[in-house]
C-alpha cells in the first residue's frame, strides 16, 4: 500500500475527530474533578486515568460494538432530526482537507499526468515519528540507568511485602517495576529519618504498590508517546501525579500516622535526595510540595462520596460507554453514510487498481432526469482516454453499484460517512479475482489528467480499394493473451494471428475450407501493423481487401477455388423469433465482435453473415448463415465453452477452463444461442466453398 493511499481523507478525518472527542473527554474529566475536589483523591485519580485511556479508545470502537450487538431485525432510524443529531455527536468535526492524490507517476510514454499533493502530510508524519522516538529513547535511557542502580544495590532485611534493596545513589525512596515491584531505598535513609518518619515513608511506598501506580503511570506514558503533540496529555500527567501522591498521603494519615511527623519525613527526603526521573517509578516527592504539605497539615480526612456524587459519576460513566453503543445499535453507520450519500454523488471520483502496474480509474457521476444517476468510466492506462458508458448505476442506502458492459466490469462499495470516499471491490473480464478499489471524491484542481482521445476518423470512400502501403509483420510475443483484428489511430493491426486467421478474415473462410496448406499456417503467429494508402476508416470489406493484397504481396499466396461437401454448423431462426436488438448505427459505422472472456461475447452493428463468419473463428467447423435476416444487430451471448471451441486461441496464452460443477454457470453454446438471441445452430453436411493452396511463402522481410 502506498503512503498516499494510507494517508487519505478518511484517516485525517478520523484522527482529527478522535482528538476532538478526546479533548472533550478531558474537559468533562476536569469538570468532574472540580465537583469532587472535597472528596478522596483516589476518586479524582481514576477520573483522570479514564480521560487518559479515552485517548486510546476511539468513539467509533463503541459504535462498532453496538453495530455488532445489533439484532438482525433492528430497524434504522426514521427521524431525520435525530439522525442528524447522532451524526454530529459521533463526528463533531470533519476537516476540510483535500484528499491526497497518489504520488505514483505515469509510466514513460503514456498514462496520466500525476497531480502531486502538498508535502505537509509527509512532514507531519515525520515530525510525529521523531517526537515519539525521542520520548521512547529518553525513557529507555532513564529506565536502564535505574535498572543499573538496582543491579548494584544490596538487599535489605526489612519485613515488607516486597523485596527491599539499598542503593548508594542519592535517589529518593521509590518503587521500581510494574508487575514484580521492588522497593529501592537510598543508603543512610534510616540515619536521616526518625523511626516514625521512616515508617510513614515506607507506608507511603506500600500504598503505591497496592494501588499499582507504576502500571497506570506506564499506561499513560504510552498515551504520551502516541499523542505527545497534544497539550492535554501532559496536563493529565501532572494531575495524575498530584492525585496519586495525595491519595497515598490520605492513606498514610488514615493508618494513624501523625501529620507533623509525616510532613517532616517528606521534607527530609526532599532535602537529601533527588526526585524519581520517571512517573512510572513511584516515589515520595512529586506534585506541588508547598500545597501538599499544607494539605497534610490542615486536611487530614477527605470526605467520602455521598449519594449525589456517586450518581453523578455513575451517570457520566454510563453515558460515556452506552451512548456510542446505542448509536451503533440504531444503525448509526448506515444513517451517517446515507446522510452523506443523500448530499449527492455527482462529481468526479478516482482511485487506483493495484493490479500489476497501478491503473488510474476515474468515475464521473452526474444527475439524470428523475433523480437517478448516470456516469462514465475511464481506465486511463488501458483506455487511453476513451470514456466507457456506465451501463447501470444504483445507490441503495449507502451501497453504490455500477456496471460497465463493454468490459464486463462490476463495482460494489460503501459510501463513506463523510461522503468523500467509496470503499469497495471491482471486477472485469479477464481478471480472475475482485480487486479492492477505493474511490475518493476529488476537485477540479486535483483531478488526474485524462488524455484526449484521438478525433474520430471519417469513413473511407466506399468505392476505394485500399492497400497497406507500409506494413510491419513480426513474430508475436510468446504467451501474449488474446487474438484479434482492429483499426485504431489510422492503422490496421492484428495480434497473435496465423495465416489461417488471415485467410479466414480476408475471404470469410474456416480452417477446414483451406486445402493443401502447409503445417505452419496454423502454428506461426504474427503481429501485423500497417497504414492504408487511402485516408479514412475502412469498412470490414475494405479491411478484407487490404489483407488479401497483403497475403499476395508478402506471403506470395496463390490459390484456386473448389467446391466440396463439408461438415458445418447451420444457423437458423428459432421458433420464437430473434431476440436481438436492431442496431441504430449505420452500416459504415464501427462494428464490434469482442470477447470479454472466453464464452462472453459482445456483438455490435453486425449482420447475420458477419456473425456467422466471426463465430466460425472459434468453432471447429465452418458456420453457414440460413437465417435470411438482413438487419444489423446488437446483442450479447454468454455460454460455457467446451474442448471443441477456441482451438485457434491455443498457443496465445489463453486456455479454455475445464467445465465446473456450478448450477449458476451459463449453458452450452447451442442452448445459449437459442435462449439468449433466438437463433438455432446445429450440425449439417452441405456443399461449401474451399480454396486450394497453389503456392505460399513465409512472409518477406519488413
Amino acid at each position: 500500500m502506498t503512503f498516499s493511499t494510507f494517508w487519505n481523507h478518511d484517516l485525517l478525518g478520523f484522527t482529527v475527530s478522535h482528538l476532538w472527542q478526546s479533548t472533550l473527554g478531558v474537559l468533562v474529566a476536569w469538570l468532574l474533578t472540580q465537583a469532587l475536589k472535597r472528596n478522596q483523591a483516589r476518586t479524582r485519580y481514576w477520573v483522570w486515568m479514564a480521560a487518559s485511556v479515552k485517548l486510546l479508545v476511539p468513539f467509533s470502537f463503541f459504535v462498532a460494538l453496538g453495530e455488532w450487538l445489533r439484532p438482525a431485525t433492528a430497524v434504522p432510524l426514521e427521524s431525520p432530526q435525530l439522525a442528524a443529531a447522532m451524526v454530529k455527536m459521533s463526528q463533531p468535526l470533519t476537516p476540510n482537507f483535500d484528499p491526497m492524490i497518489d504520488f505514483a507517476g505515469a509510466a514513460a510514454g503514456g498514462g496520466p499526468v500525476p497531480h502531486y499533493g502538498q508535502p505537509w502530510p509527509a512532514i507531519l508524519l515525520a515530525m510525529w515519528l521523531c517526537g515519539c522516538l525521542f520520548l521512547l529513547l529518553r525513557w529507555a535511557r532513564r529506565w536502564w540507568a535505574i535498572r543499573a542502580m538496582l543491579h548494584s544495590a544490596s538487599p535489605m532485611s526489612l519485613s515488607m511485602d516486597v523485596p527491599v534493596f539499598s542503593s548508594s545513589h542519592l535517589l529518593e525512596p521509590g518503587v521500581f517495576g510494574i508487575f514484580r515491584p521492588v522497593l529501592l531505598l537510598p543508603e543512610k535513609l534510616m540515619q536521616r529519618l526518625s523511626a516514625p518518619q521512616l515508617r510513614s515513608i515506607l507506608e507511603h511506598e506500600m500504598c503505591h504498590i497496592r494501588r499499582r501506580d507504576n502500571l497506570t503511570a506506564a499506561i499513560h506514558m504510552a498515551v504520551e508517546a502516541i499523542f505527545w503533540f497534544h497539550p492535554a496529555v501532559w496536563w493529565i500527567e501532572a494531575r495524575l501525579i498530584e492525585e496519586r501522591e495525595r491519595a497515598c498521603d490520605e492513606a498514610v494519615l488514615q493508618l494513624g500516622n501523625h501529620a507533623e511527623v509525616y510532613a517532616e519525613g517528606i521534607l527530609n527526603v526532599c532535602k537529601f535526595y533527588t526526585e524519581s526521573p520517571m512517573v512510572c517509578i513511584s516515589g515520595v516527592t512529586g506534585s506541588d510540595l508547598k500545597q501538599r504539605i499544607l494539605r497534610i497539615m490542615t486536611e487530614q480526612v477527605a470526605q467520602k462520596l455521598d449519594l449525589s456524587r456517586k450518581l453523578l459519576l455513575g451517570t457520566v460513566a454510563l453515558l460515556a460507554v452506552s451512548a456510542p453503543v446505542v448509536f451503533g445499535v440504531l444503525h448509526l453507520a448506515e444513517v451517517r453514510a446515507q446522510a452523506a450519500a443523500d448530499r449527492g454523488l455527482a462529481g468526479t471520483w478516482q482511485g487506483l487498481l493495484h493490479r500489476g502496474p497501478d491503473q488510474h480509474v476515474v468515475l464521473k457521476i452526474s444527475n439524470s432526469d428523475g433523480g437517478a444517476y448516470k456516469a462514465v468510466f475511464y481506465n486511463i492506462e488501458l483506455g487511453r482516454g476513451d470514456a466507457l458508458p456506465v451501463t447501470t448505476i444504483t445507490l441503495d442506502g449507502s451501497t453504490l453499484k455500477f456496471s460497465v458492459a463493454p468490459i464486463r466490469g462490476a463495482y460494489q462499495g460503501k459510501v463513506g460517512s463523510d461522503g468523500t470516499s467509496i470503499a469497495g471491490t471491482f471486477s472485469e473480464a479477464g481478471s480472475p479475482q475482485e480487486q479492492p478499489l477505493l474511490l475518493t471524491r476529488t476537485t477540479p484542481e486535483a483531478e488526474w489528467t485524462i488524455p484526449q482521445p484521438p478525433p474520430p476518423i471519417p469513413s473511407m470512400d466506399v468505392n476505394a480499394s485500399p492497400s497497406l502501403e507500409v506494413a510491419t509483420i513480426k513474430p508475436s510475443t510468446p504467451n501474449r493473451p488474446g487474438k484479434g483484428f482492429g483499426f485504431r489511430g489510422g492503422h490496421f493491426m492484428t495480434i497473435n494471428t496465423n495465416v489461417n486467421d488471415l485467410i479466414g478474415f480476408a475471404y470469410g473462410l474456416h480452417d477446414k475450407q483451406i486445402v493443401d496448406a502447409p503445417a505452419w499456417f496454423g502454428t506461426d503467429l504474427f503481429d501485423i501493423e500497417g497504414k492504408p494508402d487511402v485516408d479514412g476508416r475502412p469498412t470490414k470489406k475494405q479491411m478484407s481487401i487490404m489483407v488479401q493484397k497483403l497475403l499476395a504481396d508478402r506471403f506470395k499466396l496463390t490459390f484456386h477455388h473448389d467446391k466440396r461437401e463439408l461438415a458445418v454448423y447451420v444457423i437458423t431462426v428459432a421458433s420464437g423469433g430473434p431476440k436481438m436488438t436492431k442496431s441504430t448505427t449505420g452500416p459504415n459505422d464501427p462494428t464490434s465482435f469482442q470477447f470479454r472472456a472466453l464464452g462472453d461475447l459482445m456483438v455490435r452493428n453486425k449482420t447475420m453473415p458477419d456473425f456467422a463468419a466471426w463465430l466460425q473463428t472459434v468453432l471447429d467447423k465452418p458456420v453457414v448463415d440460413k437465417t435470411e435476416l438482413s438487419d444489423r444487430y446488437d446483442f450479447e451471448l454468454k455460454w460455457t465453452p467446451d474442448d471443441s471451441q477456441f482451438a485457434q486461441f491455443r498457443g496465445t496464452g489463453m486456455v479454455v477452463p475445464p467445465p465446473k460443477d456450478d448450477p449458476n454457470a451459463p449453458p452450452g453454446l447451442y442452448t445459449a444461442i437459442q435462449e439468449q438471441i433466438g437463433l438455432k445452430m446445429g450440425p449439417a453436411k452441405v456443399p461449401d466453398d474451399v480454396i486450394v493452396i497453389d503456392h505460399v511463402e513465409r512472409a518477406s522481410a519488413n
